[in-house]
This record gives C-alpha cells, structure tokens and sequence, in this order.
C-alpha cells in the first residue's frame, strides 16, 4: 500500500489516481498522520457488500430480537356498570 503526503496527492491527483488503479488502495497522510485512504472502485464495492449483513445475520445474528415490537399491554379500566331504570 502506498503513502502519500497530502501536499503531493493534491499537486499530482492523476498519478496518484492511477497508483490507486495499479496498485491497490493508497494512504494520504497530513503532519506524518494517516488521514485518509483513496481504494479502486472494485474493492470499494466488495467492502461495501462485505459490511451489509444479509437477512439470515440478522435473524440469527446477536442483537435485539423480536421482543420490543409487541408494546405491553396496559391495564383495562373498568366501565361503570349501566343502570337501567
């Protein structure tokens, strides 16, 4: 993974664009501090695919179940019995 100075990614975007392309995700640091990171679009997607649990992860998955959908039932009041004269 390459490392570029922020100052040298903003001079040389498309070089630095394609070293992206060539070879893999590439590192923008600021002060000698890793900030960002700039990754081809391909293992951008991959990433985001990799992240987004699928509908059985969720179902069996740790995590709040069903049991919060269903509110408590409150208490009834009572209706005062009618009188009919």
């Amino acid at each position: 993974m390459g490392s570029w100075q922020l100052q040298d990614a903003k001079a040389r975007f498309s070089a630095f664009l394609n070293a992206t392309i060539r070879k893999g995700p590439q590192v923008v640091t600021r002060r000698g501090v890793e900030t960002a990171v700039l990754v081809p679009i391909e293992e951008w997607h991959r990433l985001q695919q990799a992240s987004r649990p699928g509908l059985k992860a969720l179902l069996l998955g740790p995590g709040p179940r069903f049991e919060n959908l269903i509110p408590a039932r409150r208490k009834l009041k009572r209706r005062r019995p009618v009188v009919f004269k």
